[in-house]
């Protein structure tokens, strides 16, 4: 039951993590890459901790949403006080293994921390604010990627990151909203301030900001002088993410769980897998 909360399946949102190892050009050193993937399951670790406790926060608010009712504390099949020890143990010995590898790092994942404890108290219910949260959560990943290893960070990627992260978070939302229905308040009282009408629209406007980032960081001066221009040729695969996504949550009326829809559709799992091979090509091959 420990291991259900840590919610080891959402791990794959802390691939963030490497992406600057993967855009230094260093996947193929092997000190630096054990560095990062070290840096991978810290991040890993604390971002448990984190759902442990929103768990715990969140339990009774959880047993009105008809999936999460089901998770181990809001069911009552892991008793809070187990929680809170496995939160307690998590994050001093996660932080204190942190500080050994990296000072810095340790320092970002104290602040993701720290974050997400003022958001599972009081930012979560702040309109729009919590999706930027959200999205706050995933440029930490990689800060703190690019910070263990100790390579400058991209301001590009953390632009595009932000986007894709507000995209996921907006589409999150309509989820919700959507599947409560009248009842949505009472799971999560910010989606009294949401409508989907405002959400669609916010999910274009991301949607079309995060395309126009990702083509112009691939024609830039910056990278055209460090990968070549070949790298313009990975926007289809981009575009067709994007569009997938979209689909499924128009279409298909999902999106609640990003790792979940990345993970069980099969176009959308293979198009990443063609980006990220696509961009290792050009990056090492070219």
């Amino acid at each position: 039951m420990v291991l259900r909360t840590m919610r080891i399946k959402q791990w794959t949102k802390n691939v963030f993590v490497l992406s600057p190892v993967l855009f230094s050009r260093h996947l193929f050193d092997g000190e630096i890459l054990l560095l990062a993937v070290a840096g991978f399951f810290l991040f890993s670790m604390i971002a448990s901790a984190i759902y442990v406790l929103n768990d715990i926060v969140d339990a009774s608010s959880d047993r009105t949403h008809p999936v999460k009712k089901l998770r181990p504390i809001a069911s009552g099949a892991l008793p809070v006080s187990v929680a809170g020890i496995v939160v307690i143990i998590l994050v001093p010995l996660t932080l204190g293994a942190a500080w050994f590898i990296h000072p810095q790092f340790a320092l970002v994942l104290c602040f993701y921390f720290v974050m997400n404890v003022v958001y599972s108290y009081a930012l979560k219910r702040a309109v729009i604010v919590d999706v930027m949260t959200i999205a706050a959560s995933f440029v930490l990943r990689i800060v703190a990627g690019a910070v263990i290893i100790d390579v400058p960070i991209s301001e590009w990627l953390l632009i595009c990151t932000s986007l894709l992260a507000l995209f996921l978070g907006f589409s999150k939302r309509r989820h919700e909203l959507t599947v409560m229905e009248h009842d949505a308040h009472i799971h999560r009282p910010v989606l009294m301030e949401y409508s989907t009408y405002f959400l669609d629209q916010m999910i274009s406007l991301v949607t079309a900001s995060t395309l126009i980032c990702y083509i112009l960081y691939t024609v830039s001066d910056e990278t055209v002088a460090k990968f070549g221009k070949e790298l313009l040729y990975t926007v289809p695969f981009v575009l067709y993410g994007l569009f997938r996504y979209y689909y499924l949550v128009h279409q298909k009326q999902t999106g609640g769980d990003p790792t979940t829809e990345f993970l069980s559709d099969k176009p959308l799992l293979l198009n990443v897998f063609l980006w990220a091979a696509s961009v290792v090509v050009i990056i090492y091959l070219t």
